[in-house]
């Protein structure tokens, strides 16, 4: 239901408000954490963390603990020195009101207090407090216990002391306002990662992560432990589980110049992929920056200077171009910058310019110095840079067949392919379907008008473990290619995936619910995530969810998605006892008609679609080389650790 609203032109000195304190931040969440949906929710518990984080870089914590309350709140607690809770003399109000009550206040903008921090916008604590509908702050410093309250970032009493104490350190504990954000319920996986993360990143400082939500057989709260002892090596180490390495460990770089901290740490393995992970002041860069230029230009040059100097390269028949040299390269490079730049308020990409120079400097010095030393690993790894420029000679060639194809054969679209009419990429989509038969349905109960479907037949290629000229032979994935419309190659770079063309902005991944469908969907979501990471970033990657069940009792019928609702439906339509009631398992898409696949799947108005999104591409990255790799055990532990959540149909 609409409000009509009168529109006056009474507009006088009387029309113009002021937002006070934190009101802007209620009032426009997404300028301040990004929106309100549960990526946003967790970027509160980030903002807080941050703050403990930068305590343990300035030397002062190396304890941080993380608890997601049983009433859905969330306590962060670090033994830091304390949030400052005395008078300031320009306000004359405690520095710890100020912090949680004020944008633009906090100790990051003095040197003195922190030589490096995440962010200087001022902005993190007191966002996170606007944003709660009720927020505690509890400080232990100079001997004693400090607390104040607030509701919807409104302080509730003057900072009072409560007692005493022989320990420092902060403890916030928030429970995010339910009438701003669209979930307030608290993920224990995102959470792990970001620990995880941040623990190979801060060697020496122990993170735990608490859910009270969760409790064992004992009546134990869920817990886990995220320390490192190696810090960047770990990690390395951790991405390269499933994959097989070339090194016999992981190189490990360290160096200081103009204030600018810098860790290095990286490892060549036996894929064809190449994984650079990027962060400054614990921050991810996910657009990279000047660090990783100055990374990629020091390993560039010390390989060709090192490769020309002992002759490796005499006798190739292909020029080597700088991507060769990071073929199968999993690499970490941390920066520590005292005033970071960003492009934008994302944080995405790293823009101060005297990086570049530290970075290569500093990579630069001790590769040179392990070149010369082994012998026998820089011969390995400039065999391997070798294989790759000859691989992309050949991927090169086969790309191009791909994408004159559509010259070759008029339209250009694969044959199988039933298109739509619509031809605005924003209104249309296309269907991946899992096999003929089930294609042949979809095409038949589809709307012709803005739906397109395109049958796959049996597995594609796993790319995971695949050369990339092999890619491009696939007969599946040069279908998908010419039905999508994209192609590879930019203004900027060669490699890019170009979707400029894009015909479709829904492209949806529709497979059976069995074990089979499953991992043809990870097949599928691999090369999409490998090769064609653009589309999932900007949203266009659906997967269908056909349901499980058709219940039905005379001529009345339920679909149901999952055991509950089938369990429900049974009972609606045939009493306590069940009498009379007919359940239909669906193993596959090819067992429903038409009619039932339109208006389960098919039918914007009752379907169900799983948008893909990439919370954290480490993670992610790992969780695919792990999947799809060759190492069986990280694989085992994974399903076993997982087995837990399977629906195993007997």
């Amino acid at each position: 239901m609409s409000e009509n609203i009168e529109i006056t032109n009474n507009y006088g000195a009387e029309s113009i408000q002021t937002l006070k304190g934190l009101e802007a931040v209620r009032m426009r969440p997404g300028m301040y954490v990004g929106g309100t949906d549960s990526r946003a929710l967790h970027h509160l518990v980030n903002e807080v963390l941050d703050n403990s984080i930068d305590e343990a870089l300035a030397g002062y914590c190396t304890e941080i603990t993380t608890t997601i309350l049983e009433g859905g709140a969330m306590s962060i607690k670090d033994n830091g020195r304390g949030i400052p809770t005395g008078i300031q003399k320009d306000t004359g109000r405690s520095a710890l009101e100020l912090v949680m009550t004020e944008l633009h206040a906090g100790g990051k903008f003095d040197k003195n207090s922190y030589k490096v921090s995440g962010g200087l916008n001022g902005v993190g604590v007191s966002c996170v407090n606007a944003l709660s509908s009720h927020l505690k702050a509890v400080i232990h410093r100079e001997g004693k216990i400090f607390e104040q309250e607030y509701m919807a970032g409104k302080p509730q009493y003057e900072v009072r002391e409560i007692g005493t104490s022989n320990e420092t350190g902060t403890e916030v504990i928030f429970q995010p306002d339910a009438n701003i954000f669209d979930t307030v319920e608290f993920r224990f996986e995102f959470l792990a990662n970001r620990m995880k993360e941040l623990s190979f990143l801060n060697k020496g400082v122990k993170l735990i992560l608490v859910d009270r939500r969760i409790k064992d057989a004992e009546g134990e709260a869920k817990r886990e432990v995220y320390f490192s002892e190696n810090g960047l090596v770990d990690f390395v180490n951790y991405l390269d589980q499933s994959r097989t390495s070339i090194l016999p460990k992981p190189i490990f770089i360290v160096g200081e110049s103009e204030g600018v901290v810098v860790e290095v740490s990286f490892q060549y393995n036996t894929s064809y992929t190449e994984n650079i992970f990027s962060f400054a002041n614990n921050i991810q860069t996910i657009m990279g920056g000047t660090h990783v230029n100055g990374f990629k230009r020091a390993i560039a040059k010390c390989l060709k200077d090192y490769g020309d100097k002992n002759g490796v390269f005499a006798k190739m028949k292909v020029s080597l171009s700088a991507e060769d040299f990071r073929e199968g390269l999993t690499a970490i490079v941390s920066v520590k910058v005292p005033n970071p730049q960003f492009r934008s308020q994302t944080k995405d990409e790293l823009s101060n310019a005297e990086v570049t120079s530290v970075v290569s400097q500093a990579v630069t010095g001790v590769l040179e110095y392990y070149l010369e030393e082994n012998p026998k690993e820089s011969r390995i790894i400039l065999e391997k840079v070798m294989i790759a420029a000859n691989a992309r000679h050949a991927a090169k060639k086969a790309r191009e067949l791909v994408q004159r194809k559509t010259v070759l054969t008029g339209s250009g679209l694969p044959g199988k392919l039933a298109d739509c009419s619509e031809k605005d990429p924003g209104l249309s989509e296309i269907f991946l379907v899992e096999g003929d038969s089930a294609g042949g349905t979809a095409k038949t109960g589809r709307d012709r008008k803005f739906q397109a479907i395109m049958p796959l037949r049996g597995k594609i290629l796993n790319v995971e473990k695949a050369l990339e000229h092999k890619i491009y032979e696939n007969e599946e994935i040069r279908n998908i290619f010419t039905a999508l419309g994209v192609s590879i190659g930019t203004e900027n770079d060669q490699k890019q995936l170009n979707i400029e063309k894009l015909r479709y902005h829904k492209i949806v991944i529709m497979c059976d619910a069995d074990v089979d469908g499953s991992h043809i969907s990870t097949l599928i979501l691999t090369f999409f995530f490998r090769f064609m990471r653009p589309l999932v970033e900007n949203g266009y990657i659906y997967i269908a969810s056909p349901p499980l069940y058709q219940v039905k009792k005379g001529k009345k019928m339920q679909y149901c998605w999952n055991d509950k609702q089938r369990d429900e439906a049974i009972k609606e339509l045939g009493g306590e006892s069940g009498g009379g009631v007919i359940v239909q398992r669906y193993k596959g898409l090819g067992e429903m008609n038409p009619e039932q696949l339109w208006e389960t799947t098919l039918d914007p108005e009752r379907r169900i679609l799983k948008k893909i999104k990439i919370d954290n591409a480490v993670e992610a990255d790992h969780v695919f080389s792990m999947l799809m790799g060759d190492e069986v055990p990280p694989r085992r532990e994974f399903i076993e650790q997982n087995a837990i959540y399977a629906k195993i149909d007997v």
